[in-house]
């Protein structure tokens, strides 16, 4: 597998749970997380946001090299989670809403 390009190494230690193919995927990682750990993510990756995005718009979707495309599932990761601090007050769950199980995603199992 992969690392993460060069300059975003500090990342690396979120790249194994949170560089997921899917919008499935990653609301299930979402879900699957403590507050704590949505909140260590977001810090960490909202400040290489711009730079992330930056390199993977250098190349076409789905022919990102390898280690771009890690990064730019792990941007998609953090707009999944960054709803859940900056709205929810870290919750992974949405609260006062239907539970999301009950939601079925038309294409949440097709990558990026």
């Amino acid at each position: 597998m992969a690392g993460l390009p060069k300059g975003f190494e500090d990342l690396e230690r979120f790249a194994a749970k949170w560089a997921v193919e899917t919008q499935n995927e990653r609301q299930k990682v979402r879900r699957g997380s403590t507050t704590e750990e949505l909140q260590d993510f977001y810090d960490s990756m909202l400040p290489k946001l711009e730079q992330a995005l930056d390199l993977a718009d250098k190349h076409p979707l789905g022919k990102m090299p390898e280690d771009v495309e890690r990064l730019f599932f792990m941007a998609l990761s953090l707009a999944e989670v960054a709803p859940h601090i900056e709205l929810y007050g870290g919750n992974p769950e949405v609260p006062y809403s239907f539970e999301e199980s009950r939601f079925i995603a038309v294409h949440g199992n097709e990558r990026g």
